[in-house]
């Protein structure tokens, strides 16, 4: 998987931009918030999430990571595909669609092109909890090595224990900076189920 693709803009549009890094171009979809931001330069680092399926392979481009981990949690909702979360944040900008899952604003969700009554109640129930996650900085708290979080998460719930009740109590652990290996974070977990 692609982090981030950084080379000289050949083509720019509000819906695409084509970087050219050591001669290959690569087509990448982006937002209008994405557009604005690298209009007029020459050159740029565009973070990407790619989505690979049987008929299709795209790749999707930010400015920044904020863009971008707003993006993969609206693309975790049902009934929210890539396209529509590219849409939503060419309407809203990121911190914007942050607020409004906060505060529970259905109309603002629903005043972006596609989104109806339904998808923005859904993408407030799914997200609320994992948005207010997202610290005073605006982004998302990650470990420093997420391989570490998914061992033990996984070895958890091997051992018969609720994923989502498990995922929450390893993120506190790791907020706290309380364990630095896996088997530190089972132990750790395993106090406090």
């Amino acid at each position: 998987m692609y982090e981030y693709i950084k080379g000289e803009i050949k083509v720019i549009s509000p819906a695409h931009v084509i970087i050219d890094n050591s001669g290959i171009g690569y087509f990448i979809s982006i937002s209008v918030n994405t557009f604005s931001q690298l209009s007029g330069k020459e050159e740029a680092q565009v973070f990407i999430h790619e989505v690979i399926r049987e008929d299709t392979h795209q790749l999707f481009g930010f400015f920044d990571i904020k863009e971008r981990n707003i993006f993969l949690h609206l693309i975790s909702v049902s009934g929210v595909g890539a396209n529509t979360a590219r849409v939503m944040l060419s309407s809203l900008d990121h911190s914007e669609i942050q607020h409004a899952i906060l505060i529970g604003d259905v109309n603002l969700l629903k005043s972006i092109k596609g989104i109806g009554a339904k998808t923005a109640e859904r993408i407030i129930v799914d997200l609320k909890d994992k948005i207010g996650k997202l610290t005073d900085e605006d982004q998302i708290v990650v470990p420093l090595d997420n391989t570490i979080k998914d061992e033990a998460l996984s070895a958890l719930v091997m051992l018969g224990f609720p994923k989502a009740k498990v995922d929450k109590i390893i993120n506190e652990i790791l907020k706290q900076k309380q364990a630095s290996s896996v088997e530190e974070l089972i132990k750790q977990a395993l106090k406090r189920i």
